[in-house]
């Protein structure tokens, strides 16, 4: 199989990399062009310049929501869509290199977006370079279309949807490889009941994350801990009262992860058996299935849903959980909803509806899928076949698309995490990947 990429695109890559982890592009006040903040409009400048420099021709929104590159010819449009805003970086000093000043090191790249999404937006763009370079012309337009706030609330990519033609078909580069043809229906809601006179809870967890930790130094401390005994769920005491202690995964993988704030809520509703937290306590449990709440919801093309309750607030005036489900494909959302709804009803809870996005789901026969999944294969020898999530990309808000890597198979998760990096040598094999199948779909 012919190989696109030279030296010459690898450093250009990670010279661009550089170029673009440089902008600390994480959500904030809104600026002039610059809905999401100044960060991320610098970073979207940035990415348009790298991109006008190699040729593409470039359009970005004047108020900032968005832009695109475009190379090729043709009605059809292959689309390719990546985001420049990233997580926060956190406490600095907790990284061993500055995450805004990409660092090489013994083949690693350091920096915030390394790996989402900065770092897998110019392993596709340079993939596109080097067909380029190699003399391919496209009987589609290739067009890279370029995010701003998919970390939070996907506000600017739904302006393009409203102003913009559509892709025929495409790809989001962030995720893993191979394909992912399937990605759950993402809901975020909240339960919200009667408040306690007995006790009070504050917490400041994430929607998408199970809580590992769970602190409580209220009333009846004995009696709760005495409960979290018999329950068999481990704390620990310190100076602020109790830390019920879990094991934290990403929402997604709910069922994998254990949750403190539910153990604690558990323990809290054996010690205050008239309080609000019942529904935890004699219905929901531990349960990230959702099965004791609205009986066993799944399909055989995407697997079970997820449910994680990741935090619980309790003030006099009311109580309120902080739910993420991740709900099978082709399960009538409407139809779930309104079982929940009934469900936490018996327990004095009214539901509140927060954000949610549809599912992904293209059929693993089909055209695209089938012509992703033969290039991973030819180019790495791997036999793993196309995968579903219960994650979230832009792939969901396209017509025919799905997400494919950029991350192999076996190459650790830093996404979201201190010192997030990710190898040259996998980003390079990851430009080959794309050059190949993009060559395969709309070379000619």
């Amino acid at each position: 199989m012919q190989t696109y990429i030279k030296p010459t695109h690898k450093q250009a890559a990670v010279d661009a990399l550089k170029r673009l982890v440089k902008h600390p592009s994480s959500t904030t006040e809104a600026a002039p062009g610059a809905p999401f903040g100044q960060p991320i409009r610098d970073a979207l400048d940035e990415m348009m310049r790298i991109c006008a420099e190699l040729g593409f021709k470039t359009y970005t929104d004047p108020d900032g929501n968005y832009g695109y590159a475009e190379v090729g010819e043709g009605e059809a449009i292959f689309g390719i869509l990546g985001h420049v805003d990233v997580v926060p970086a956190g406490d600095v000093a907790d990284w061993h290199h500055d995450p805004f000043d990409l660092t090489v090191e013994n083949g690693m790249m350091y920096g915030r977006g390394v790996q989402d999404d900065k770092g897998p937006s110019v392993a596709a763009l340079y993939a596109v370079k080097a067909l380029m370079d190699a003399g391919v012309t496209f009987k589609e337009r290739i067009r890279f279309i370029f995010g701003t706030d998919e970390e939070t609330l996907w506000r600017g990519i739904a302006v393009y949807q409203q102003k913009e033609e559509p892709i025929t078909h495409g790809i989001a580069p962030d995720s893993e490889f191979p394909v992912t043809y399937a990605e759950k229906g993402l809901q975020q809601s909240y339960f919200v009941g009667p408040g306690s006179t007995e006790f009070t809870l504050t917490m400041q967890n994430a929607f998408n994350a199970v809580p590992a930790k769970a602190q409580y130094n209220g009333p009846k401390l004995a009696e709760v801990k005495s409960a979290l005994a018999d329950f068999g769920f481990d704390y620990e005491t310190g100076e602020n009262g109790i830390t019920v202690t879990g094991k934290s995964v990403h929402a997604m993988l709910a069922p994998q992860g254990t949750n403190a704030v539910l153990r604690l809520a558990m323990a809290l509703d054996k010690v205050f058996p008239d309080g609000p937290l019942g529904i935890i306590g004699r219905c929901f449990k531990e349960d990230a299935t959702g099965t004791n709440l609205v009986g066993e919801v799944s399909d055989e093309a995407s697997g079970q849903l997820t449910v994680n309750i990741s935090n619980i607030e309790v003030s006099e005036k009311e109580t309120r959980m902080q739910v993420d489900m991740r709900i099978p494909v082709t399960v009538d959302h409407d139809e779930l909803i309104q079982k929940i709804t009934e469900k936490v009803a018996a327990y004095g809870y009214r539901y509140e509806d927060f954000d949610y996005l549809a599912p992904l789901y293209v059929p693993k026969d089909s055209e695209l899928v089938e012509k992703l999944m033969a290039v991973y294969h030819e180019v790495t020898g791997d036999d793993t076949g196309p995968q579903v999530s219960g994650g979230g990309t832009y792939a969901r808000t396209m017509n025919q698309c799905v997400a494919f890597g950029a991350m192999l198979p076996g190459v650790p998760d830093y996404m979201h995490q201190v010192d997030e990096q990710w190898a040259v040598e996998k980003m390079v094999t990851a430009m080959e990947i794309y050059a190949a199948a993009i060559k395969a779909i709309a070379g000619q």
